[in-house]
């Protein structure tokens, strides 16, 4: 079978790895819960390529999330629920309808803050229909009943607290969120003392829910930030590993207090460029 720039074939593609006896073994033992992990992981490639600026992996990346798309899409077909063309319908019509400032009569002729008035409105409608589609399910209890489950934790913590600040549940200034943050490290600090591990994983996770917080206050993503972080730990811990080579010192010889000062002129050169 030859590439091609057609969806169509890709979706032959899907369809023949998931053939019976014909097909990949390994394709058809998944099903959605097994594939969803594979989704988050490379939606999360698509941004590290980006964060890269990296166009020319961006576009296999996309491909690598396009295929988590159209796989889910197969594993529907066979149970008769939707298929791929059914996906492309829905979000195409939930992307005019929801910008009918685009497609509709009134297009070009809104201002910024009717979008969003007009955004918040259909997706009201839609969260009603939806609901009126499935009457048999209980209707959401809370405000935030809405925040996937299933998002990644420092995001879901983002969109939680995004939430509640709706309704005015909320610090008005970062320094109170910092203070909270002091208050969270000291509580941990008392459950080290205790020696109750439990506890400190539970305000450990209290600490990162206020570090979220203090980020969304000052206009700051923490998804990017910590991302920002873990690259420059891996900088500055390569710094180490090259000077230490470069002496003849093996990594697992050298002191923590060695590593520390290569830590901090690392830092430090850094700085100066």
């Amino acid at each position: 079978m030859t590439p091609s720039r057609d969806i169509d074939r890709l979706i032959d593609i899907m369809a023949k790895l998931r053939t019976p006896v014909t097909g990949c073994p390994w394709d058809l033992e998944q099903d959605f819960a097994t594939i969803a992990p594979y989704a988050i992981e490379e939606a999360y490639e698509v941004a590290d390529a980006i964060a890269r600026h990296d166009l020319e992996d961006l576009k296999d990346e996309l491909g690598d999330l396009l295929l988590q798309v159209v796989f889910h899409a197969r594993m529907a077909q066979e149970q008769n629920a939707f298929a791929f063309g059914d996906v492309v319908e829905a979000i195409s019509r939930k992307m005019i309808r929801r910008h009918p400032h685009v497609f509709g009569d009134k297009a070009g002729k809104l201002s910024p803050v009717e979008v969003k008035g007009n955004w918040d409105r259909i997706k009201a409608e839609e969260k009603a229909e939806r609901a009126a589609r499935h009457p048999g399910e209980p209707a959401p209890s809370s405000l935030l009943s809405g925040v996937k489950a299933g998002m990644p934790a420092l995001t879901r913590a983002l969109e939680l607290q995004r939430k509640a600040s709706t309704v005015g549940f909320d610090w008005n200034d970062p320094r109170a969120v910092l203070s909270k943050i002091r208050e969270e490290a000291d509580e941990i600090e008392a459950a080290l003392d205790q020696g109750d591990m439990s506890e400190v994983a539970a305000e450990t996770g209290d600490l990162l829910f206020a570090l979220v917080n203090l980020a969304r206050h000052v206009g700051a993503d923490p998804e990017t930030s910590l991302r920002n972080t873990n690259t420059k730990f891996e900088r500055r811990f390569a710094y180490i590993e090259r000077t230490l080579a470069a002496r003849g010192v093996a990594m697992g010889n050298a002191s923590l207090d060695e590593m520390d000062s290569l830590w901090n002129e690392a830092k430090t050169k850094e700085a100066a460029e």
